[in-house]
């Protein structure tokens, strides 16, 4: 096990204290929200398959329903082996649920055993919706910058979508990193400009923490001063309260000082955890319900914290240059003792992007092989994992 230490303590970082006092409350709501995406494996607003497309989904994956909350069964090991299909798209690994992919943003479980995936494709602009054997299909589609780590950031659906169908978005375009609004039939329209771009430290994550209320964790845009400077909103966690087209309100400022690489990923007990990669090392922080920003872990080797998901009691992170995953089991009021990280998955699948989990243990993540690894005939890919107890190895 690597080097790393773990600092628990109150009082990290005093603008979290001030600012974000109800996240308990926002985060609850959200894992309700999460439940949207479900079946949207049916959703295709541009009607366009792809090439690499094998195989046919089923009659039920053609229709699509949008529960407010997500039935949680108990995980299953994947679908029953079935001959694959033809095609250069196929991986022999039945964990790849997703192949042939540009590049990849953040993503989405769209079924509660995980088996189909909802992924920004970063430098195309394209959300692309599939599951095991395909066929892809495009959820929307945004014009983006995707040069540097810059593109299709990351993404979330209307906490009404089965109402309005409305997809927001944290993209790059040539003068900003912005977040937009997307209608069927329409064209992305801004929420919040200005955001600043960097030909690094662009990437960054989004949740609906109510029904009125979106959540934004900027990068630094490489610029470290940048995420302290108060007029800047670089390296900042923002609460988004305007979501008209147009408004460009400045946000809310509910956290300063992150880093690049951001990513956000809540419990079911009300915490809110942030990853990201920081001037001399990679960390994992989160903020309870009292408000308090802790670090958890530290990682002083940066081995490139990618993303985050929290269920079953743990946080894992997934890692670029490491090309593994960790688990650390949750703090709680009770055990607030951080335990050095377990490595559940190493060096499988290449260099790892950002993640998803759903409450029942599965986890989806996304390579970056195309972007920062050695990639094979079959990359980028989204693979489901089945998260392992506490404290248990799995490599």
């Amino acid at each position: 096990m690597r080097q790393g230490r773990h600092i628990h303590r109150r009082g990290r970082n005093s603008r979290s204290r001030q600012n974000a006092a109800s996240i308990r409350n926002r985060v609850a709501v959200l894992l309700g929200i999460l439940g949207l995406v479900v079946a949207l494996a049916g959703c295709d607003f541009s009607q366009q398959d792809r090439d690499q497309a094998a195989g046919q989904f089923s009659e039920n994956d053609e229709n699509f329903n949008l529960p407010s909350t997500p039935p949680q069964s108990t995980p299953q090991e994947g679908p029953s082996p079935s001959p694959p299909p033809p095609g250069p798209c196929v991986d022999p690994d039945p964990a790849v649920i997703a192949t042939c992919l540009a590049s990849t943003g953040g993503l989405r479980a769209g079924d509660d055993q995980g088996e189909v995936t909802i992924v920004a494709e970063r430098t195309t602009g394209k959300i692309i919706t599939t599951k095991r054997y395909g066929p892809p299909r495009t959820v929307a589609t945004f014009p983006v910058d995707g040069s540097g780590d810059g593109g299709l950031i990351d993404f979330a659906f209307s906490p009404t979508y089965d109402q309005d169908q409305l997809v927001y978005a944290l993209i790059t375009t040539p003068s900003d990193n912005r977040v937009v609004r997307l209608a069927p039939g329409d064209v992305p329209k801004p929420i919040l400009t200005g955001i600043p771009k960097g030909a690094t430290g662009n990437m960054g994550a989004m949740l609906f923490a109510s029904p009125t209320e979106l959540v934004v964790a900027t990068g630094n845009a490489g610029n470290p001063a940048a995420a302290n400077d108060p007029a800047s909103l670089a390296g900042k966690l923002l609460s988004i309260t305007d979501l008209s087209s147009g408004g460009n309100a400045r946000p809310k400022v509910l956290t300063s000082g992150l880093g690049s690489n951001v990513s956000l990923c809540p419990n079911t007990s009300g915490t809110l955890y942030i990853a990201d990669q920081g001037q001399t090392e990679d960390r994992l922080q989160s903020v309870d319900e009292s408000g308090t920003a802790t670090v958890l872990w530290t990682w002083p080797d940066k081995p490139q914290i990618a993303g985050c998901a929290a269920t079953t009691g743990q946080v894992f992170v997934s890692e670029t240059r490491g090309q593994r995953i960790e688990a650390i089991t949750a703090p709680t009021r009770d055990n607030p003792t951080v335990n050095p990280p377990t490595v559940v998955l190493d060096k499988r699948y290449g260099a790892l992007g950002k993640m998803t989990a759903l409450e029942n243990g599965v986890i989806q993540f996304a390579t970056v092989n195309r972007a920062y690894g050695q990639p094979v005939s079959t990359d980028d890919r989204v693979v489901r994992f089945i998260a392992p107890p506490a404290g248990e190895s799995r490599t």
